[in-house]
This record gives structure tokens, sequence and C-alpha cells, in this order.
């Protein structure tokens, strides 16, 4: 996940640079290029600023599509964990009743050996 967020980080910084080096008159500072790059990224997008270069549509579209598969892994992160967590609730009873089972099994073949008149097995 560390490599992701660093990435994404990567990404969205090079591309506020990358934007205001090659549309410097939609973007008049590295400040307004990593503000669209931010929102852009974080799929928020204003509309307040936007590349109409063609060279500035395809920086966007990389920060886009990074954004989107940022999202996604992180969404796809925490419910892999909430599943797993809700998998393990529901075997820990699982395993205590199996274990439980197991020992009224036992204590019957021993009942029943005693009602035959002979000593329980192993």
């Amino acid at each position: 996940m560390g490599i992701i967020i660093f990435a994404t980080v990567l990404i969205t910084v090079a591309g506020g640079i990358t934007i205001r080096l090659l549309d410097k008159k939609d973007f008049s500072s590295i400040g307004e290029g990593m503000w669209w790059a931010v929102q852009t990224v974080t799929t928020v997008g204003y509309g307040d600023v936007v590349p109409h270069g063609t060279g500035g549509r395809l920086i966007a579209t990389v920060v886009m599509l990074t954004g989107i598969a940022f999202l996604s892994l992180v969404t796809a992160s925490v419910t892999a964990l909430l599943v797993e967590q809700a998998r393990q609730r529901r075997q820990q009873p699982e395993d205590l009743i199996a274990a439980r089972l197991d020992e009224i099994g036992t204590r019957l073949a021993a009942i029943e050996a005693r009602l035959q008149g002979r000593e329980p097995g192993p």
C-alpha cells in the first residue's frame, strides 16, 4: 500500500509541475498546476482550471487514471480486511462447535462401552 501511495503522490506532483510547463496559458503558476492535479487525482474536478491542449489532456488522463486506480485499490483493501475479519468471527464458533462435538462423541463412546460391559477404547 505504501508503494501505491508513493506512486500516486509522485504522479500528482509530477502532473502538477508538468501541466504548468506545458500549458502556461491555462496554468499561471506551479501552485495552480498542483491545485489542478490534486483535484483531478481525487476525482473532485471542480473545473475552475482545465487543460485545453493535447499534451495537457494526456497528463490529465494519466492523473485521472491514477486517482481512479488509487481509490479502487483502497476500497478493495478495506473490503478485503472487513471480509477477512467477518470470516474469522464465523470460523471461531465453527471450531468451538467441532471441538465440542468431538468431546461429546468421546463421552458417548465411553458410555456405550460401559453399558456393554467393556472398557472404552481410545
